[in-house]
């Protein structure tokens, strides 16, 4: 019987918190999953190790009885394969759990090396795991059957534990680990809890400056109509989830995602929390400078303009785009400039304006 590096398997150290754990093989789990790859038993082989190294080391228990194994492990498990009962001498059953029949609640105790006394109890099936791990957390010697059979402590008929404890891949891509996803049979292994339901979808338009502030809607679910809340700063695709509100009852009740659609805005254009608009400020204000007024979302606010602004530079107005959602801050307002040239109807005009060009040194058209 070959020991079992958990830590190794897991590919964490031998101090990572329970954080780590859990962090680490749900990663695993979800690489190595059956249903990614369908046939290669390397694949499911290595999803079975990774499930049962989490099942030792994500139980507070387990852990620290395997880490007290230690070097020991070969010592345990040639006790183990001896036989004995509960607390069969200096090196009886390994922690004195073997011996116990099929179906049984398992519990005992026994002294090992070094005169450490240990305690263990389990109910699980542990048939879908390996040998070491039956020897020193499922009872009895390599082989031995936990498979079903009335006696004190068995469980519903016909759960098990199976490759990953019941953890489908839809659990695991939900982020959801074997504990959140199963619960334990009264004896037996793990059965899966009853799925929630598929959430409901429901599309709303709203306006930019309905985005802007925030809006109410109407819809209807599950053949009611429903009044609900679309919180400001929402973009084109957000989701906006509202737990229970997609019809049924309890555990059955179903969560209702908004997905918003933000309509065009003759004005402004959108990317992201940030604004852009054009705004044309008069040939005056663009050659000598000046201050012009630039409506924005929520109200008009004073531009200073440079002298000698050219057409098509931007300014950018912090804090007067659009809100972010859930959140207390604005994105900013991008003011790109035009030009205003007047169009000229009178000779005097023209003269005038060929004398003013004249004196700043333009004389047609410029070559580059």
């Amino acid at each position: 019987m070959e020991y079992k590096d958990y830590y190794k398997t897991l590919g964490v150290p031998r101090n990572a918190s329970q954080a780590e754990i859990k962090k680490a093989f749900r990663k695993l789990a979800r690489e190595h999953h059956p249903d990614l790859k369908p046939g290669d038993r390397a694949a499911e082989q290595r999803f079975k190790d990774i499930n049962e190294a989490n099942e030792v080391l994500s139980d507070q228990s387990k852990r620290k009885q395997y880490d007290t194994l230690g070097a020991n492990w070969e010592q345990y498990a040639r006790a183990g394969a001896g036989g004995g009962g509960a607390g069969a001498g200096a090196y009886g059953a390994p922690f004195g759990f073997a011996g116990f029949g099929a179906g049984e609640g398992r519990s005992g105790s026994g002294t090992g090396p070094g005169g450490i006394r240990y305690e263990f109890h389990t109910s699980g099936d542990t048939s879908g795991f390996s040998d070491f791990f039956r020897m020193f957390f499922g009872g009895g010697a390599p082989g031995a059957s936990t498979g079903g059979g009335g006696g004190a402590g068995a469980g519903t008929a016909g759960a098990s534990a199976g490759p990953a404890g019941g953890l489908s891949l839809e659990d695991l891509l939900a982020g959801m680990d074997g504990e959140g996803a199963t619960i334990r049979g009264a004896g037996h292994g793990r059965t899966r809890t009853p799925s929630k339901p598929a959430p409901v979808e429901a599309d709303v338009e709203v306006t930019l400056d309905e985005a802007f502030h925030g809006t109410t809607r109407l819809v209807q679910v599950d053949g009611k109509r429903l009044e609900v809340r679309v919180p400001r700063g929402v973009d084109d695709g957000s989701r906006i989830r509202l737990r229970g509100k997609g019809g049924g009852e309890g555990d059955q009740a179903r969560d209702l995602y908004l997905v918003t659609r933000v309509l065009p805005n003759a004005t402004f254009s959108r990317h992201g929390a940030d604004l852009t608009r054009d705004w044309s400020v008069d040939l005056r204000d663009a050659l000598l400078g000046g201050e012009v007024r630039v409506p924005t979302m929520t109200g008009a606010i004073l531009l200073k303009i440079p002298a000698g602004t050219q057409t098509g530079r931007t300014f950018r107005l912090t804090g007067q785009g659009m809100p972010r959602l859930n959140q207390d801050v604005r994105g900013d307002l991008l003011v790109r400039v035009r030009v205003r040239i007047p169009h000229l109807t009178e000779d005097a005009e023209r003269r005038a304006a060929e004398t003013f060009l004249d004196a700043i040194g333009q004389h047609g058209a410029s070559s580059s």
